[in-house]
């Protein structure tokens, strides 16, 4: 069996690769991995299980539920939130463990389940892998361990959990929205209610579009991986900006009033010069991937500011800041993390952090994002390559070279191979897009010829 666990969680398609059984069947082994552990020691253990409104997280809901019940783990139900909600209940209802039935951005017939540890932290993959490896054994006959009497889960609905969030997301504010008309894109998921509810508590005029959802629409032509109708919306409303998130909301994109998008590195810019001057910044330096625009670097060094890079995925910028105490840090999809205030990336607090900032200011989103100038990316993937020898070739290392010192300080040359996929992904930035073109084309080649 492959490995189940990829960066965030099990996902599949709902009832074919995800299904009631796998669901739980690797409930009732994070019970007895995290039991075995030690987080259960002395205490009755909680769980906490939330879910965003696909259909599918209807059955696997209850899957979940009767798995941790059954290996004597007491649940709180909390229902559609999105999975920063989840994950800030675990932690300030002081529960062992977090489960969210999500498959975040991806489309409707996908479904995953989350796990966290106690705080709302994800899972260690090292626990991760034995969750996997005794879901595994006990799939193939060997017996469970099963409580019985008083000894078994009991479950309850947790209804206060959307007003505790919300009030945690108001709380954590530094000043309220009063005069902004801001428009909503909530992707038909996860956010649907607690998002607008929040943009109106903090004193903001909201529109709301993709809030309708039915179980089957989310993510369907809207939310950040479809900001078109954000974008009508915004110039139609003559708001003064828009805002989007996915189908979990622990991702925020935005428009300005213009409909011009703003992508998840001119937030963390934004971002970056707010929390400096309000001494939050910690060390002066954001955290991003390699996949950042190299105006995101640019425009920090031009403020005096550090850009720390790590590999792509937000498990490994929430490493690095977590291991440094850094405050800020995500993903140009729109990922942020603030680490004061939440465990993982966070949609509605990223937007209403952009709106505060907004607000105080005075200033409109696109002047505030104009810090940061995107320079042109062009990303062309070469395929049916052995993508293993990316490293080791001196053919291809002497074209990157070449192609670095052709594009100087304002270029950017980055070849990385895919983690599921034979090819490789060939990104080349520079302040011309036809010098970047170009370039990428001739790297590209040069990938075919060496790795061919």
């Amino acid at each position: 069996m492959g490995r189940l666990f990829g960066t965030d969680g099990v996902r599949g398609v709902a009832n074919a690769d995800l299904t009631a059984e796998m669901a739980l069947g690797l409930s009732v082994a994070a019970a007895h991995v995290l039991a075995e552990a030690g987080t259960f020691q002395g205490h009755r253990p909680t769980a906490v299980v939330g879910r965003d409104p696909r259909a599918s997280g209807e059955f696997l809901e209850a899957a979940v539920v009767a798995g941790l019940a059954s290996a004597g783990v007491d649940v709180l139900k909390v229902g559609v939130l999105p999975t920063p909600a989840v994950a800030y209940l675990t932690g300030v209802l002081g529960a062992d463990l977090g489960v969210m039935l999500s498959a975040s951005h991806n489309a409707m017939p996908d479904n995953g389940v989350k796990f966290l540890a106690r705080g709302g932290h994800k899972l260690d993959d090292e626990l991760e892998d034995r969750i996997e490896a005794i879901y595994d054994s006990h799939r193939h006959g060997e017996p469970w361990e099963r409580p019985t009497g008083g000894g078994v889960g009991r479950v309850r609905e947790y209804t206060e959990g959307f007003d505790k969030y919300v009030a945690h997301l108001i709380a954590v504010l530094p000043n309220r929205l009063d005069g902004l008309k801001i428009v909503l894109d909530e992707a038909h998921g996860a956010a649907a209610w607690v998002s607008p509810e929040a943009f109106s508590r903090a004193g903001a005029e909201v529109i709301t579009i993709g809030a309708q959802p039915d179980g089957l629409n989310i993510n369907d032509g809207c939310g950040s991986t479809h900001l078109g109708s954000l974008k009508a919306a915004v110039v139609e409303h003559g708001a003064n900006f828009g805002i989007a998130h996915d189908g979990d909301a622990d991702r925020c994109l935005a428009v300005d009033h213009t409909g011009e998008e703003v992508d998840g590195d001119q937030i963390m810019a934004v971002l970056a010069l707010a929390m400096r001057d309000r001494s939050a910044l910690r060390s002066d330096t954001v955290v991003a991937t390699v996949m950042s625009n190299l105006g995101f670097k640019l425009a920090l060094e031009r403020e005096g500011l550090r850009l720390v890079q790590t590999a792509v995925g937000d498990r490994y910028v929430l490493e690095e800041m977590k291991e440094h105490g850094y405050a800020l840090g995500g993903e140009q999809s729109g990922h942020v993390i603030i680490l004061d205030h939440a465990t993982t990336g966070d949609g509605t607090l990223t937007g209403l952090m952009l709106a505060a900032r907004v607000a105080e200011s005075g200033r409109s989103l696109k002047e505030l994002a104009s810090v940061m100038e995107r320079l042109p990316q062009v990303l062309i993937n070469v395929p049916d390559v052995d993508r293993s020898k990316v490293s080791t070739s001196g053919e291809l290392a002497a074209a990157v070279t070449e192609a670095e010192r052709e594009l100087g300080a304002t270029g950017r040359v980055l070849l990385r191979p895919s983690g599921t996929e034979p090819l490789v992904r060939v990104m080349v930035e520079a302040a011309d897009i036809d010098q970047a073109r170009s370039v990428a084309e001739r790297l590209a080649d040069a990938v075919k010829s060496a790795l061919g």
